[in-house]
């Protein structure tokens, strides 16, 4: 299927086996269980511990933050690597809160695909929705995977039409569900004609597929009640007739996309899936960059940073760069030009991720995402090459939409307690800006909790007991325009002026007057709400 699938022949076949993907969802639709499974048929662990289960059980793979694993909520995207079958799978697993949207946002600029999770009896929900408009936005192909079926769910037809009607793409059955809640038998597999049967016994174990003659087999009543047989053979035959055929090229379009049901915590319908990732998923795409965008077959090795992680493993005080390769064969000890600075950075410790765990990384081909350890040389949207002057674009940093004063709990530790918040503000974590007036910092961020996530890793990690007050100020925007304007402009609001981690000046505005007030009184004076990460 590979070789029919790619659009370009002269891919080296490394590169080709390559499929790199996020999981995206609302919380709570069973994105982490599935990430598990993923895990499970990769062979990279023996036993997947239940999301809901007690103590230490519950610590699922990729949730390493203490507060994930306290909550059972993904608030850090994570990265695992690993085989299947013929194929590599990058995964990257996306935080399911909204209140760390951005962080998800800036993920999905490193991948190829996107694998969607809905809950089968609450269909598609409002994070889902936002979330696929990005992807939209990135024309990424998106595989469908209806999760819970093991629950009381919703109509079959119904669960595709809402996914039609509300996201604007033609959905294709690639498996249909037989039964539902205590009734759910298992799925007729519609691209390879099989019946797949959910082993409720085991959770861990895979399912039992058998290879059926049409739905007129006899073997079917051997497998199914009499009453689900006749609703399978009515539904698929109006299936057949009412939803249009998988189009592998409308997929990778990105105007189409295949749904498999199953149930992730039973191990139901994960492996359908995930053929069908390595099947109708892309190989690595061509990556969007001035003066001229990578392709993934170039010899020449470039690669982007797309999140920073610091602190992952407490007993050293690392900062890890992940890093999506956009092009060429990587080498341990390789020497790459940091572009941002033009200074050669020898990569002589790069990390693959296997969840919590971490190997070192001997190669690494385009498509691939590896870790590099570095001392905060490395920032979000950096692009590192063997030596041209690339810059990767579309990596954007959002207005906060919350904005609080931090305050150390120790006033003697206030110097300390500014290290820290810049190094979160480096890693994406939150927006820190430093009012020209008066002393502290402002801390911006999409979501409330994520003041909560920051109290806590400031404390564990830095031994730093930090409170976050109200603001006068409710957002923020980037200043730019002419430097005469610009510098006429912050003499005359001083008390509004802040500069971010970057060194970057920030109007902070308490009402859309003070916005509307700048657009009337400094037209030379441009005033954006998002700031694209790219230096």
């Amino acid at each position: 299927m590979l070789d029919t699938l790619s659009n370009r022949p002269d891919l080296p076949a490394e590169i080709a086996r390559r499929r790199t993907f996020a999981i995206i969802s609302h919380p709570d639709a069973g994105k982490t269980t599935l990430t598990e499974k993923f895990l499970l048929y990769g062979g990279a662990i023996q036993m997947a511990g239940q999301v809901r289960a007690k103590g230490e059980a519950r610590r699922t793979r990729s949730d390493f933050m203490q507060m994930e694993k306290d909550r059972g909520i993904s608030v850090s995207a994570s990265a695992m690597s690993f085989d299947f079958g013929r194929f590599r799978f990058n995964l990257v697993d996306t935080p399911g809160h909204s209140d760390f949207s951005e962080d998800t946002y800036r993920t999905l600029t490193a991948v190829d695909a996107a694998v969607m999770v809905i809950d089968g009896a609450k269909g598609v929900e409002s994070q889902t929705q936002k979330l696929f408009e990005v992807c939209r936005l990135r024309d990424l192909p998106i595989l469908t995977f209806c999760n819970k079926m093991d629950r009381e769910a919703r109509d079959t037809f119904e669960i595709i039409d809402e996914i039609q009607q509300n996201l604007a793409i033609d959905v294709t059955p690639a498996s249909w569900p037989i039964g539902m809640g205590r009734d759910f038998v298992g799925c007729y597999d519609m691209l390879n004609n099989r019946l797949e049967l959910m082993d409720r016994a085991d959770r861990n174990k895979v399912a039992e597929s058998i290879k059926i003659d049409g739905l007129d087999d006899p073997k079917l009543a051997q497998h199914v009640p009499a009453n689900l047989i006749a609703k399978l053979r009515e539904e698929i035959e109006m299936a057949r007739e009412l939803l249009p055929a998988l189009d592998p090229q409308s997929v990778l379009e990105g105007h189409m996309t295949p749904i498999w049901f199953g149930s992730a915590i039973n191990s139901f319908g994960v492996k359908e899936l995930m053929d069908g990732i390595g099947t109708y998923g892309p190989e690595p795409q061509v990556q969007k960059a001035t003066p001229r965008a990578i392709a993934p077959e170039e010899t020449a090795v470039t690669g982007f940073v797309f999140k920073v992680q610091a602190n992952m493993d407490p007993k050293h005080r690392d900062r890890v760069a992940f890093v999506r390769l956009a092009s060429g064969h990587f080498k341990r000890g390789m020497k790459l030009t940091h572009v941002r600075s033009k200074k050669p950075i020898t990569v002589s410790a790069p990390v693959l991720f296997l969840a919590a765990d971490r190997e070192l990384a001997e190669e690494a081909w385009a498509g691939d995402i590896i870790g590099i350890p570095n001392h905060g040389q490395l920032r979000i949207g950096d692009t590192l090459t063997e030596g041209e002057a690339l810059r990767v674009t579309g990596i954007p940093s959002f207005a906060p939409e919350l904005l609080q004063q931090a305050r150390a709990g120790d006033p003697m530790k206030a110097k300390h307690l500014g290290k820290a918040l810049m190094q979160f503000a480096e890693e994406g974590a939150a927006k820190v800006f430093k009012p020209a007036f008066g002393s502290g910092f402002i801390v911006g961020v999409v979501g409330a909790l994520q003041f909560e996530v920051l109290a806590s890793r400031i404390e564990l990690e830095y031994g730093l007991p930090v409170r976050f007050e109200g603001s006068q100020f409710t957002s923020a925007r980037w200043v730019s325009g002419d430097k005469l304007a610009v510098e006429k402009f912050t003499a005359a609001n001083k008390q509004h002026i802040a500069h971010d981690n970057d060194g970057d000046i920030v109007y902070l505005t308490r009402l859309q007057w003070d916005i509307d007030r700048v657009a009337r009184d400094y037209p030379d004076v441009t005033l954006t709400a998002t700031k694209e990460m790219m230096v």
